[in-house]
């Protein structure tokens, strides 16, 4: 018998089952971020208050050079991993920017 194109295909139970591991990897994600803001919210705050700069580039190239390694091992694109971090990192010295009054 063949399937009626007008009818939903019934759920393909393998894919579903990919799909919920990446719905869970994504949610993980979601709180970890979360977690990295708190904590560079709080960064920020403090640099503020003892007037250090917003931005630090010899731990922002230290940090992408050390995950761009840990990229590497995992198998994950290391040019992806940059662009990755550099956009938290960007987003993060906007927040201590924000926080210095500037």
């Amino acid at each position: 018998m063949a399937h009626d194109p007008q009818l939903p295909a019934a759920p393909d139970p393998v894919l579903a089952a990919f799909r919920k591991s990446i719905d869970n990897i994504d949610a993980a994600l979601i709180h970890m971020l979360a977690e990295r803001f708190r904590i560079t919210q709080a960064v920020g705050e403090y640099k503020a208050k003892v007037t250090l700069p917003p931005a630090d580039p010899d731990r922002e190239a230290r940090q992408i050079a050390r995950l761009r390694k840990l990229s590497e091992e995992a198998e994950l694109d290391p040019e992806f991993s940059e662009k990755f971090l550099r956009f938290i990192i960007d987003e993060v010295i906007r927040h201590h920017e924000k926080a210095r009054g500037g």
